[in-house]
């Protein structure tokens, strides 16, 4: 008779910790693969770097003439939103689509001006336009484009929030609309708050 309620407390145990776990909703799954470039400051910046932190990501370049600019108002307010509610180990990513003109000064010089905190904020370059390319089209399943003789690139204009193992777990305008309470909401998820 006492191995009742020893097996009636386990289930209940069971119970409550699977209505517990959250998960963020329709998530994407997508792995990213291992990647080593240079960051605003002139230093190597890794994957392994944000290893055990949520990070939010996006495509931009300094001299875009159309979206990267509202792009990244609205992450420096995502940024805020996060710090306004005491979150934290959310790093920002914004990889350079145009690496031959984004080198590590102008894209600290373009974070500066944007009023971005560059604590937690790695402006990435260091890599070949083929290379960026690629690498959104497999890690991202975005599109990055230079035409020939053209200074500006095609490039989406999403949000990808990441979770601590570099895994894509969604996606979000990043341009009109931008979904701040959701993604909050799935940083939240992912934290365990």
């Amino acid at each position: 008779m006492k191995k009742l309620p020893m097996l009636m407390i386990l289930m209940m145990t069971l119970l409550v910790s699977a209505c517990g776990s959250k998960e963020v909703p329709n998530a994407n799954n997508w792995e990213t693969e291992d990647f080593s470039f240079i960051d605003q400051n002139g230093k190597d910046f890794s994957k392994s770097d944000l290893k055990g932190k949520v990070w939010v990501a996006d495509f931009i370049f300094t001299n875009c003439t159309t979206v990267c600019l509202p792009m990244t108002a609205n992450l420096i307010k995502l940024q805020q939103q996060l710090k306004d509610e005491g979150i934290k180990d959310v790093e920002f990513v914004s990889f350079s689509v145009d690496p031959e003109t984004d080198k590590p000064d102008v894209l600290k010089n373009y974070g500066t001006k944007m009023n971005a905190d560059l604590s937690n904020w790695h402006f990435l370059t260091g890599y070949s336009q083929a290379e960026i390319e690629k690498f959104a089209f497999d890690n991202f399943k975005t599109l990055v484009k230079k035409p020939e003789n053209e200074t500006q690139v095609i490039h989406g204009t999403t949000f990808y929030l990441v979770d601590q193992e570099g895994t894509i777990i969604q996606d979000y305008s990043g341009t009109k609309d931008v979904p701040y309470e959701e993604i909050i909401k799935h940083i939240k998820i992912l934290q365990n708050y």
